[in-house]
């Protein structure tokens, strides 16, 4: 269903990549895998719960919005003592034209997930080119 690889990264750092079927049922199995990433890193369980949030965030906005594929790379970065997640979601770009959405949804269910990433996020952004999208958000994380 996914796949991850641990990628070759600096020391202190760490990178794991997960692509995704475009699936919905794909987002919990992508939390369930990173979840397994985050304890091996030994995030305190609330910084844990909150990089799994951004996680599915990010992912379901790249699902519901977005053209396929899309790739997930979840990296730990450790800076003097400090440590911070950064989560990206690369997907095709927008399955409709900017501000059109394919399909009707309820203001009460749907499209507030950015909004979240924001808040819960120290810096997060958008980067665009050659026909993709990289949404990413990084978090400052604790260790249990």
């Amino acid at each position: 269903m996914t796949t991850a690889q641990l990628t070759a990264a600096p020391r202190g750092e760490a990178e794991h990549v997960f692509t995704l079927p475009h699936d919905p049922g794909a987002v919990s199995a992508v939390r369930r895998s990173v979840r397994t990433v985050l304890c091996d890193w030994h995030l305190d369980a609330d910084s844990t719960e909150d990089v799994l949030l951004l996680v599915s965030e990010l992912l379901t906005n790249a699902i519901v919005h977005a053209l396929p594929p899309a790739t997930l790379r979840l990296s730990r970065t450790e800076l003097d003592g400090c440590g911070a997640v950064r989560v990206g979601v690369t997907d095709r770009g927008p399955v409709a034209p900017a501000g059109l959405s394919p399909c009707p949804e309820d203001p009460d269910e749907h499209g507030r997930g950015l909004d979240i990433v924001t808040a819960l996020a120290t810096r997060c952004g958008v980067d665009a080119q050659s026909g993709e999208t990289n949404r990413w958000a990084e978090l400052q994380v604790g260790r249990a």
